[in-house]
């Protein structure tokens, strides 16, 4: 099969999942196995082009020109294949996951479930392999509309509530920033196209090219900078499953993903003129206050939503330092991030499954009678503070050593003071599970359904397995600044 090839069959294989699930329907047993072939098909296609992009080719696939001089095209560069084989790995985990899920809680419309997570996966693989900055628009927008009847799942006023919120702000912000900044910077530059070192150098520069950054970082909704960060903790009315697909899979990292490009690929790490100091201040308090908001959360899963605006401005910190090493770094913490993150919210839905609990101050004792589920929550929550053994202390690592050469002083105090921040948010949490007894009043209870512990066990141990095997991450973000 050649690339192009392949490139298409990656993008083809959720959307034929998608049809395929809808058609089996009243066979849940056969829905769900189509849900599983068709996250392995996406994987192994994906995968496939690993050799290709390690030995210096960028496949490409060219479909349609609207615009003369803007096409919907697609080309597969390191980091992007990074973010897809991220994305369709867990494509498999979740959907393993989401069976026991979805069927121990009971939940309705499970059809419509796995037709809009396939869907979603379709976009996410799009905006990955996205060749230039209108079909990332396209496919991220996609994504949008794809998630959110996953939001509003359950139906009720607060579902409803939560998909108005996340609907409006995602679409607020494209429409109003990212768009204009999409046409300002084809009129600036003449072209659209992702180019390493950057398509704006001697095109724009001074407070206009700041501007221009200005509309691109609060464009991008999905990275949940402050003050455009509400919709992700309103979206955590929707099922566990789904809050890890926001959270972990495909929609903050398309937003994060998006930003990464767009200061390598259209500023360039030069900066082409903008200034990048102000950004560093912004995800800065991004990272702080939405630490301080966690810290002072007792509900499980919003202290895990504002975890993770927090830990999404580690990428964006880490970018606006310019330094190749922090780049790397933030393109590390892109796969750290997403098999932490994922293994958090199993955890929890394995919880509220097997326990029906919500609040941390619910959760004495209860590594006592969930041990695999709370033993991955802890190794997650390692990898979340940026502690050995696991993935979180890599991309950590690069981006304090790549702050630390470019004299960034201020982003350096800023991820320690977080760092401080996220052990008191998360440690407790752990030692609540295992050193305090369980309540005599709670009920006896044991592990979630063994699809879903067997679908957190496996992102913990991915997770301490980075850290001591990442030559294929690592190889991928170094090529994110390479020339």
């Amino acid at each position: 099969m050649s690339p192009e090839t392949t490139i298409a069959a990656a993008l083809l294989a959720p959307l034929c999942g998608a049809a395929l699930i809808a058609a089996c329907h009243r066979v849940p047993n056969l829905r769900e196995a189509v849900t599983l072939l068709a996250a392995a098909a996406l994987f192994l296609a994906v995968a496939s082009l690993v050799p290709a992009v390690l030995a210096g080719e960028r496949p490409a696939l060219h479909l349609l020109e609207p615009v003369p001089g803007i096409a919907i095209a697609f080309q597969v560069e390191p980091f992007g294949l990074l973010f897809a084989l991220v994305a369709s790995a867990l494509w498999i985990v979740s959907s393993i996951y989401s069976i026991g899920y979805m069927r121990g809680n009971d939940e309705a419309h499970q059809t419509r479930f796995y037709v809009c997570f396939a869907l979603a996966l379709a976009s996410t693989i799009g905006v990955a392999f996205s060749a230039n900055l209108l079909t990332l628009y396209f496919f991220y927008e996609a994504l949008t509309f794809a998630t959110y009847p996953l939001v509003t799942h359950h139906g009720d006023a607060k579902a409803r509530q939560g998909g108005r919120t996340y609907l409006g702000l995602l679409l607020l912000t494209s429409t109003l920033f990212l768009f204009p900044a999409m046409v300002w910077t084809w009129v600036a530059a003449g072209t659209l196209d992702f180019v390493p070192g950057g398509i704006l150098e001697d095109k724009l520069s001074g407070p206009a090219a700041t501007l221009l950054l200005v509309l691109f970082m609060f464009g991008i909704g999905k990275a949940a900078l402050m003050p455009f960060h509400r919709w992700l903790p309103a979206a955590m009315v929707a099922p566990t499953p789904v809050s890890a697909l926001l959270h972990a899979v495909a929609v903050v990292k398309a937003g994060v993903f998006s930003v990464v490009k767009i200061a390598v690929y259209i500023f360039g790490l030069d900066a082409a003129g903008a200034s990048f100091e102000w950004l560093v201040y912004v995800a800065g308090f991004t990272i702080l206050a939405a630490s301080v908001v966690a810290l002072r959360s007792d509900n499980l899963k919003r202290r895990l939503a504002y975890s993770t605006v927090s830990q999404l401005s580690y990428v964006i910190l880490a970018v606006a330092v310019l330094a190749p090493l922090s780049v790397v770094g933030a393109a590390l913490h892109l796969a750290a991030h997403a098999f932490g993150k994922i293994t958090l919210f199993f955890a929890a839905g394995a919880i509220y499954t097997a326990a029906h609990k919500t609040e941390v101050s619910q959760l004495d004792g209860i590594g006592r009678r969930m041990p695999w589920t709370m033993a991955a929550f802890g190794i997650a929550s390692l990898s979340m503070i940026g502690l050995p053994p696991t993935a979180g202390m890599l991309s950590k690592w690069y981006m304090v050593s790549g702050a630390f050469g470019a004299g960034q002083w201020v982003a350096l105090a800023v991820i320690v003071a977080s760092t401080l921040l996220n052990a008191a948010y998360f440690l407790p949490i752990v030692f609540r599970a295992f050193m305090k007894a369980p309540s005599s009043a709670d009920p006896e209870h044991g592990e979630a359904p063994w699809t879903m512990v067997l679908a957190l066990s496996f992102t913990a141990a991915v997770t301490v397995g980075m850290f001591f095997s990442s030559d294929l991450p690592m190889a991928l973000a170094t090529g994110l600044v390479e020339r």
